[in-house]
């Protein structure tokens, strides 16, 4: 009798065990098992200089969305970015892309408007502006300064 309960009270563990573990990886992997009634926006930006799929998009540096998708449309990249269900974007809301810290993951962060409009599932933010090209200021400052001439 002592060894069953032993046995019952080591595969009540496991299971318990199995359970977390499987909470864990759908919750660290970001995996939605219902659909959300997030909703789409779209933006162009000249360049986006190492932003990645599920990026974190911020409005007033609270997480409200991540990147769904980026691709290559006329030349400039095209953002897909999926917006939380209670967040509302005014049309004439400024989209850019930041890094945190100085070397830190890319991000979008979108600073609000004053517009009473909003944009709809599939809108378009307007105004974008690229991310700060750090390699291109550091070579700039280096070169700039090894081409004047030194005084006698």
């Amino acid at each position: 009798m002592e060894r069953k309960g032993l046995e019952l009270g080591v595969g009540l563990f496991l299971l318990v065990g199995f359970l977390c573990l499987g909470y864990l990886s759908f919750k660290l992997g970001d995996v939605k098992l219902w659909r959300t009634s997030d909703y789409d926006v779209l933006a162009t930006f000249s360049n986006v200089a190492g932003l990645k799929n599920k990026a974190m998009v911020t409005m007033a540096g609270v997480t409200i969305g991540q990147v769904k998708d980026i691709q290559l449309s006329d030349g400039r990249a095209l953002l897909t970015l999926n917006i939380h269900k209670g967040v509302l974007i005014e049309e004439d809301a400024i989209a850019s892309i930041k890094t945190m810290g100085i070397i830190g993951d890319k991000y979008v962060s979108i600073s609000p408007g004053a517009s009473d409009e909003y944009l709809k599932a599939g809108g378009t933010i307007r105004d974008t502006q690229p991310p700060l090209d750090l390699e291109n200021l550091v070579s700039r400052f280096v070169f700039g300064n090894a081409e004047k001439p030194q005084e006698p």
